[in-house]
């Protein structure tokens, strides 16, 4: 998280949602279809055998407990970018904030495809999702609570000023995680509606 702002507010680009009409609260979202990766050449087992296809409820509990997240975003010249962010996961999102003016805010506006993956390397998460800025007050506050539970911080929502720090959810569209120790029996992806 950044603490550090400036006055310029995200401009809507091409394809960047800004979700600032209310919404539903953040109820959790249908449980994804499960399936084994395409993996050429790494051995991978029929998804019943092995661990078989991990639930999506042992992803979240990684989602949930990850402290840091590794974010991936694309600069417009097409470079990839990847940072470290905190984040916590709502049931349907991980969100996280960023400075207004940063790069990977910079290339959200002119890309919002993005790769969040958990820090640890040992039965990972990856989403692949698309990224929209948060401005609603009902979802900042919910941001800030998980933020403050989670990290066990005191930040007050006034930190999250559309203005100056970004508060960003990814839906995933797809995810990944595989098991520490059954590397040819446990990869599942999983597959979201919309």
């Amino acid at each position: 998280m950044s603490a550090s702002g400036f006055a310029s507010a995200p401009e809507p680009a091409s394809g960047f949602a800004l979700a600032s009409e209310p919404r539903p609260g953040f109820a959790p979202a249908p449980e994804p279809a499960a399936d084994r990766p395409h993996m050429p050449g790494y051995g991978i087992r029929g998804p019943a055998e092995g661990s078989g296809l991990l639930p999506w409820s042992w992803a979240v509990e990684r989602l949930r407990a990850a402290r840091n997240f590794w974010l991936c975003t694309v600069r417009p010249d097409g470079r990839p970018h990847a940072m470290p962010v905190w984040g916590a996961w709502s049931g349907e999102a991980l969100l996280f904030s960023s400075s207004v003016p940063s790069r990977k805010m910079v290339n959200l506006r002119a890309n919002p495809q993005v790769v969040v993956a958990t820090e640890e390397a040992e039965d990972p998460v990856v989403l692949e999702g698309r990224a929209e800025v948060l401005t609603e007050p009902r979802e900042l506050q919910r941001f800030i609570d998980l933020v403050n539970s989670k990290y066990a911080t005191r930040y007050r929502v006034d930190f999250l000023d559309p203005e100056v720090n970004a508060t960003v959810a990814v839906r995933p569209q797809k995810a990944f995680g595989l098991r520490q120790g059954d590397f040819t029996g446990s990869p599942t992806r999983w597959t979201f509606e919309g």
